[in-house]
């Protein structure tokens, strides 16, 4: 009497297996670029956010002195601002506070959320206009200086050799034009 053994296993073969890591590997690379890019565009929100936080900052102490705060390198040179003789020490980008001793125009000046690259502030020589940048890393977004991030018309560096291609102003000014 012949028996049939039904407790046969077919395994996989080596196509079936390379195939299956075929397609794993493929919906890898699409959920990490995808992952990527989210994180890019995270980053960049966070950069324009903080742009205009400052500039609220800005016109806030303009409204009170007139003018805006001094420059020092890069940074804002308020934290604290002396009103007594206008200057002020240089605000260390994520951690100064912006102040004149009296009013806290803002609590702690936000940080570049990439090491490698700064916030640049410029101010006029008469402090009636400011310019500050930033560098975005998604080079197809809409809001670049020019509408062009690789290449914004402008030489400020945000660090790491990279030129800046986002900016907030003053209202009387461009991120493209030359302060006096």
């Amino acid at each position: 009497m012949n028996k049939t053994n039904s407790n046969l296993y077919r395994a996989f073969t080596l196509v079936e297996l390379l195939v299956v890591m075929a397609i794993i590997s493929i919906l890898a690379t699409v959920i990490i670029g995808g992952f990527r890019s989210s994180q890019i565009r995270g980053k960049d929100a966070q950069r324009k956010s903080d742009l205009k936080q400052i500039a609220t900052a800005l016109e806030l102490f303009f409204a009170d002195y007139g003018k805006y705060p001094p420059v020092n390198g890069v940074q804002i040179a308020a934290c604290p601002y002396n009103p007594e003789n206008g200057t002020g020490t240089a605000c260390v980008w994520g951690s100064g506070s912006m102040s004149d001793g009296k009013t806290t125009y803002m609590r702690t000046i936000p940080k570049d959320p990439a090491s490698s690259q700064n916030y640049v502030y410029k101010v006029s020589s008469t402090q009636n206009m400011y310019q500050l940048f930033a560098r975005l890393e998604n080079t197809e977004d809409k809001n670049c200086i020019g509408g062009d991030c690789l290449n914004p018309g402008i030489t400020v560096i945000c660090g790491g050799g990279n030129v800046c291609n986002f900016g907030v102003t003053s209202t009387n000014t461009s991120p493209t034009d030359t302060l006096p």
